[in-house]
């Protein structure tokens, strides 16, 4: 058999495994043993090396339709979210996903219903339509969410949301362990005077709140309700808590450190402490939450943060279902809460000295 240089398929379209067999001369058999990963023991590492050639040389791909007919899978998982195409933290949950069914030979479909009910069931039925293998529904912020008709006929793992009714596995954030490490970045710093800004009447703000109050009562101390500004996730509420705690407070009675429910609520609290001539980090600390994109390495000072793991959620669920898919059992419908770490940057320092 010789060299497959020079040889070239005569036949129109898409170049297909009998191609390669004649250019490589060998048989289909052949072909298939080497593109269905049993080459191993059936042929000489020279003869598989003589047909990836030949493949290369043809531009040959396996047929992924009729190896999915064969496999009675599709290689495709689909990936309905709410409102995760407005987030500013999707591109890093969608690539964590993307990227590790890519490494398991998956693509992923993905579809935003922009939070309405009947295109969340629309885009599911869909997707079962064109038999994806797993489906992976993601939310915008951890929330409880209904389940959307049709994921329980198939393998699925939620990401960064709950199901109302806990019958699916889910992957989420650990807040309220990622409250504690806020409190530790202060009190590893010598505050004790400490607030915390922002929140809303969800999962996140509750969890974060208790992680932050576990950590200082191991110390002995205790936040009291007029440090804790509730005012909501954006910039305007960060910069109204912060005014609350800190304009026309003595600087011996005013915190000294501030943890605050996200990273737009952190910048208000910065714009508030630059219009009060509060220096930070000389005067006071800031924590934020989440490592905002485009934000909160921008802010001044930069900030020190607790990000939310969102690439890791999508990498972890993805893992998950791949798995589910590969053993064809589902996945015990647990909770698995994936570390939130930290990011130093320069809006926290030592106490002040009074």
């Amino acid at each position: 058999m010789g060299s497959v240089e020079g040889r070239h398929t005569t036949g129109p379209g898409r170049p297909t495994s009998r191609d390669v067999a004649r250019l490589a001369g060998v048989s289909h058999t052949a072909v298939s043993f080497v593109f269905n990963g049993r080459a191993d023991g059936n042929l000489s590492p020279a003869t598989q090396e003589r047909i990836r050639q030949a493949a290369a040389q043809l531009g040959y791909r396996p047929d992924p339709v009729a190896r999915g007919l064969r496999r009675r899978r599709t290689a495709v998982i689909g990936l309905v979210t709410d409102e995760i195409a407005s987030s500013p933290f999707a591109g890093r949950l969608l690539r964590g996903a993307m990227e590790t069914a890519w490494g398991s030979e998956h693509l992923v479909l993905t579809v935003d219903s922009g939070g309405d009910p009947a295109k969340e069931d629309a885009a599911v039925a869909e997707l079962l339509d064109r038999r994806v293998d797993g489906i992976i529904y993601a939310a915008m912020s951890l929330r409880r969410v209904r389940v959307p008709e049709g994921l329980h006929r198939t393998h699925c793992v939620l990401a960064n949301c709950l199901p109302e009714d806990g019958s699916l596995p889910a992957v989420i954030p650990a807040e309220r362990a990622g409250g504690r490490t806020a409190a530790r970045l202060l009190l590893e710093a010598g505050h004790q005077r400490v607030a915390l800004v922002g929140g809303q009447d969800d999962i996140a703000s509750v969890e974060r709140l208790r992680g932050f109050r576990d950590a200082l009562r191991a110390e002995g101390i205790t936040v009291p309700k007029e440090r804790v500004a509730r005012t909501g996730g954006e910039i305007s509420g960060g910069y109204e808590g912060a005014l609350r705690l800190l304009d026309g407070i003595p600087a011996g009675r005013r915190p000294t450190g501030i943890f605050c429910y996200n990273d737009r609520v952190a910048a208000g609290a910065l714009h508030a402490a630059t219009r009060l001539g509060i220096a930070v980090p000389d005067e006071l600390s800031v924590v934020g939450y989440d490592d905002q994109e485009h934000m909160a390495a921008y802010l001044s000072p930069p900030l020190t943060t607790v990000a939310l793991p969102h690439r890791a959620m999508g990498e972890a669920a993805a893992r998950l279902l791949l798995d589910a898919i590969d053993t064809g059992r589902t996945p015990p419908a647990n909770v698995r809460r994936l570390a939130c770490p930290v990011i130093s940057r320069a809006s926290v320092g030592p106490v002040p000295i009074p």
